[in-house]
């Protein structure tokens, strides 16, 4: 009985499910909030991302070294700096932001030159003689690419793109830095409040799960759907 005690002791300084259950209606306020600087900047770095990959693949070096430099100026410094120098670095220009255009426009841009690799290598993969055929039919390049090359490259870019937004509704997380109100900086408002820190993480990475695995369900559906262009 003694050690029956001792585990349920500890397992409410471990999680507190009180506490997690009166907070939960407060976190859950945080998630359209993420959803939405999740997949406004994951469509800005899809957009960006597109040109990216195009001019990265250009024979004129005047397009191709620009997009490989922002490219790896992107993917070798953390997203908190960029979102440091988007927020607190700008206004000293006279360019203020708000923090929830600031983490958008970061997470956009800084999702664009991993979104950008994924796409010139999905387009990259698609045979030459696909180009070929369409120059016989007499198709514009624009038009090759819409009607011939983007769908089998899309049903390869799938997976990795997912992969790029899920790691963005994760990341979404270092907003809180920023005093954007989405999910984790209302999971740090309880912490402090209350002084239990670890239900409230805890909590928090439970609610992160079940939206990646919608996020991993619609990519199946995706998969579906693009597999005939295969």
């Amino acid at each position: 009985m003694f050690d029956i005690t001792i585990d349920q002791v500890q397992l409410k300084n471990l999680f507190d499910f009180q506490l997690a259950w009166e907070s939960f209606p407060f976190l859950l306020e945080g998630v359209p909030m993420t959803m939405a600087i999740a997949i406004i900047g994951m469509g800005l770095g899809l957009l960006i991302g597109f040109f990216l990959a195009l001019a990265r693949s250009s024979e004129r070096i005047i397009m191709r070294w620009p997009a490989r430099m922002y490219i790896s100026y992107m993917r070798g410094t953390p997203m908190i700096v960029f979102l440091f120098l988007l927020y607190y670095g700008l206004p000293i220009i006279g360019l203020e932001l708000t923090a929830f255009l600031a983490a958008s426009l970061g997470f956009g841009l800084n999702s664009a030159a991993y979104i950008a690799e994924i796409n010139r290598s999905a387009l990259s993969s698609i045979d030459q003689g696909q180009w070929e055929s369409a120059r016989a039919l007499n198709m514009s390049y624009w038009k090759t690419m819409q009607k011939v090359i983007l769908p089998q490259a899309t049903r390869t870019a799938i997976p990795p793109l997912t992969n790029v937004f899920m790691d963005i509704v994760k990341a979404t997380s270092l907003a809180a830095i920023i005093t954007v109100p989405e999910l984790f900086q209302k999971a740090r408002i309880v912490a402090g409040r209350e002084f239990d820190s670890m239900t409230m993480y805890i909590l928090v990475a439970l609610i992160y799960w079940p939206i990646c695995i919608v996020i991993s369900y619609i990519q199946d559906r995706l998969e579906e759907r693009y597999s005939r262009f295969l």
